[in-house]
């Protein structure tokens, strides 16, 4: 219980530290996301996923193609393959590192940077020769904050939002009424 409880709090410093470099890269204060989105009251989430051998992966999928809520997604590996993100229409295999952390954009920062940063579409897949496990942690805004583009990145005649506002609590819960189905959550807020 240790452990997890110190992974959690380094994993929290490292998505809040990010954060500030995203805030800035969008030309935002480097504080914007971490006050708008009440990362002093925030959500994380952990998820450990473990994908034991299949005899037959050609007919069993791991997880479904999906996007996370929240912010950031920061996922340790096992070094065992499995995780696919989809680019340009192709699903591409990442290499499992083990002692690395792959970062994900997730639903929420596509919101809040209208569009500017993507989330990101990924699936796991099952091997026939190894376990694939994986350490998922979630870093998102506190479940009572409305979730929306940032005013300063919005325009009405050249970047209008491209999203309506969420509130995170209402967000999980459109998800969890949801199967796992690709971005179909974001696109309901999508305008």
């Amino acid at each position: 219980r240790d452990t997890s409880a110190e992974y959690c709090r380094r994993t929290w410093k490292v998505g809040k530290e990010l954060l500030k470099g995203i805030s800035e890269s969008l030309g935002l204060e480097a504080n914007y996301i971490e006050d708008t989105m009440n990362l002093d009251s925030g959500w994380q989430m952990i998820a450990a996923n473990m994908y034991p051998p299949c005899p037959q992966p050609e007919l069993a999928m791991g997880i479904p193609p999906h996007s996370d809520h929240g912010l950031l997604n920061l996922l340790m590996q096992n070094g065992v393959s499995g995780l696919q993100v989809l680019h340009n229409g192709k699903w591409i295999n990442v290499s499992s590192t083990v002692n690395c952390l792959l970062v994900f954009v997730s639903d929420h920062l596509e919101v809040v940077s209208n569009g500017k940063y993507k989330s990101v579409l990924h699936r796991a897949v099952v091997s026939n020769k190894a376990t694939r496990m994986s350490l998922a942690v979630v870093i998102a805004p506190s479940l009572d904050t409305v979730v929306e583009p940032a005013n300063e990145l919005l325009d009405n005649q050249r970047n209008p939002a491209a999203y309506v506002g969420m509130k995170h609590t209402d967000y999980m819960q459109l998800q969890r009424s949801n199967r796992l189905n690709g971005k179909a959550v974001l696109d309901k807020v999508k305008i």
